[in-house]
């Protein structure tokens, strides 16, 4: 794809002309919105909000995309057109893939008995774009979610199909920074100190993290910190494999990792092979450095 630029004109007039065509099929969902996925969901996320139990319950907006989800084994056909969009990528030298984000757009509350019927199309297919990663395109897709045949939410998926840019010779890139408001610099100067500093809020006397203006269980915005005693267990994990970036070496272990306190934090499992990560592990907090100016915590595991 290198060189005349009449020719990137000419195929990306042919990535536009799958704009607007269907994505995937139209689809029902497996299970009508039900009450013990919206617990499992809840208690995953250690949402304890009232409005997702009991007779008037209803299902947390952000589950939209969980009711459309086939499960490992039932996989509905993508279809013709979005694999020829592929395809063409692919062959045209943007064989690697990475998401980059989703959008999501909440239009009516979902409730238990709701059977939902969904359609994906391809919205839209960027222009050429250069990233860290590549030279590649953006293909996003929406599903537009209905209960009941009315229009319940959208969920927009974006992936980026690149020709990756390796460059060896470069010097290895520092680690993202984090980003620091006013909603969690306390949590970061706490860091600084080698203190992992967990939210309670003062009226109702819940911890909570990551760190947030106010209290989901109550809505008190009054707060103070107590320090985690840094012992935990590995919740859940993930190993990172793709895609490779400069500043890490996969793979790695990405724990989710509950803390002695109740409350669950997203950080790397260190001293460990990443094969050897098990849930249920025992973790140890210990603070890395990672440059001259970074410093974070992670979890050393402790178990056998």
């Amino acid at each position: 794809m290198k060189g005349d630029p009449e020719v990137h004109e000419e195929f990306e007039a042919r990535l536009k002309a799958y704009e607007g065509l269907p994505a995937a099929a139209t689809g029902v969902g497996r299970d009508l919105v039900n009450e013990p996925m919206i617990r499992h969901w809840c208690e995953a996320m250690g949402d304890t909000s009232p409005a997702y139990t009991g007779p008037d319950a209803i299902a947390p907006p952000t589950m939209l995309q969980a009711w459309t989800m086939a499960g490992l084994t039932h996989r509905p056909e993508r279809t013709a057109a979005y694999d020829e969009l592929l395809t063409l990528l692919d062959e045209s030298g943007h064989e690697a893939v990475v998401a980059t984000d989703c959008e999501q757009e909440y239009l009516r509350p979902l409730r238990p008995g709701d059977r939902i019927t969904f359609d994906s199309v391809i919205e839209s297919v960027s222009g050429r774009k250069t990233t860290k990663l590549g030279t590649g395109y953006f293909v996003t897709t929406r599903t537009d979610v209905r209960a009941g045949g009315e229009l319940a939410g959208t969920h927009r998926f974006r992936i980026l199909k690149y020709a990756p840019a390796y460059r060896p010779s470069k010097p290895a890139e520092r680690r993202p920074r984090p980003v620091v408001n006013r909603d969690n610099a306390g949590f970061w100067e706490g860091v600084a100190r080698h203190e992992l500093l967990i939210q309670r809020c003062t009226a109702c006397h819940t911890l909570r993290f990551p760190w947030l203006p106010g209290c989901n269980a109550c809505g008190s915005p009054d707060w103070d910190t107590v320090e985690a005693s840094g012992e935990g267990t590995v919740y859940s994990y993930v190993v990172m494999h793709h895609p490779p970036f400069p500043a890490f070496e996969p793979p790695y272990a990405v724990g989710l990792v509950e803390l002695a306190e109740g409350v669950r934090i997203v950080s790397n499992v260190v001293g460990v092979p990443y094969d050897k990560v098990r849930i249920g592990m025992p973790v140890r907090l210990e603070f890395r450095r990672y440059d001259e100016e970074l410093e974070l915590p992670v979890f050393q595991g402790v178990g056998p």
